[in-house]
């Protein structure tokens, strides 16, 4: 069992004995094949224990992705504990705040927040990881188009019962794909949204960073920027935008930035589908709508535009 993993290399690790009481919280989170848990004890401040299994490739490097990012000066949690013998990792307890949950405070009190997370993908820009550093395979064309495929399957086939034939011979599908594919120089978080992003002390951390590999500096950016989980206004993203172009002297190519945006938006589309058609969790139908707002936004006027317009609206 997960739990038992955990908590046997945390009393290890606290070197305590079968009497001294260890408790595990559980902390919800929508990673596939890993358990995430709060470990809690007399003798030491909590920390986060986690276990994962072979479910997904990504999972094996969240150690060592770690380690590197911590040595980049990137702000990340500590790994206090590696075991990875039995996957598990005891990790720093950044608290539960993230940017999600500041959803509701006024934009202009998160836009701090903000510009400490823009900081860290800059500062990823310019990391040089190590050539013994084993990362996911890096974001080319088939890597793209396996997104599209994912949001063909899961969202308009399986959640919406429409034919994704049409969809998966468009030109215009592969076409993207393609010219995305064609750079994949820097490292990118790749899952850069507000759930992943912590506060702790005023500043921002990164988390569920396993997935780093190198791709398009535009696809993190779109990620946070078009991020349904905060439906942020035009307004808000162009203040974004302006914050980005202050940290890093320029702001992205609109084309290239709306081309990312509409590629990110159709992964967490099928992301959405996926999870409420085999794990039934209601929570992420709320922001289906939102997301194909968006994306409906960054593909007008472009040859998109056409074949999703069926899609687009049927699910807002």
């Amino acid at each position: 069992m997960p739990t038992d993993a955990i908590l046997s290399t945390a009393r290890q690790f606290l070197g305590v004995d079968p009497t001294v009481p260890v408790t595990l919280e559980p902390i919800r989170r929508g990673a596939s094949g890993r358990t995430i848990v709060r470990v809690k004890s007399p003798v030491h401040e909590p920390f986060i224990g986690l276990h994962w299994t072979d479910e997904r490739p990504d999972n094996d490097h969240f150690v060592p992705v770690a380690l590197f990012l911590k040595k980049a000066r990137i702000r990340v949690p500590e790994i206090i504990h590696d075991n990875s013998k039995r996957r598990v990792a005891l990790v720093e307890d950044l608290g539960d705040v993230d940017l999600h949950s500041l959803k509701d405070r006024p934009f202009e009190e998160r836009l701090p927040y903000y510009r400490s997370a823009l900081e860290q993908i800059d500062k990823l820009f310019y990391a040089r990881s190590p050539k013994e550093l084993e990362l996911m395979p890096p974001f080319d064309a088939s890597l793209y188009r396996w997104e599209q495929t994912y949001f063909f399957e899961y969202l308009v086939e399986e959640f919406l019962g429409k034919d994704p034939a049409p969809l998966l011979a468009n030109e215009a599908f592969i076409s993207l794909s393609e010219k995305l594919g064609t750079v994949a120089r820097h490292l990118v978080h790749r899952d850069f949204q507000s759930q992943n992003l912590l506060i702790k002390d005023g500043q921002t951390y990164l988390i569920d960073f396993q997935g780093l590999r190198r791709g398009r500096q535009e696809y993190d950016l779109a990620s946070l920027i078009f991020d349904p989980y905060m439906n942020h206004s035009s307004e808000e993203r162009e203040a974004l935008l302006e914050l980005w172009e202050d940290i890093a002297d320029e702001r992205p190519e609109t084309t290239l930035f709306h081309q990312c945006a509409a590629q990110r938006l159709m992964q967490a589309l099928g992301a959405y589908g996926k999870i409420l058609t085999t794990r039934g969790d209601d929570w992420y139908r709320q922001h289906i709508p939102t997301a194909g707002k968006l994306l409906g936004e960054v593909t007008a006027g472009t040859d998109l535009e056409g074949p999703l317009a069926p899609i687009l609206s049927a699910i807002t």
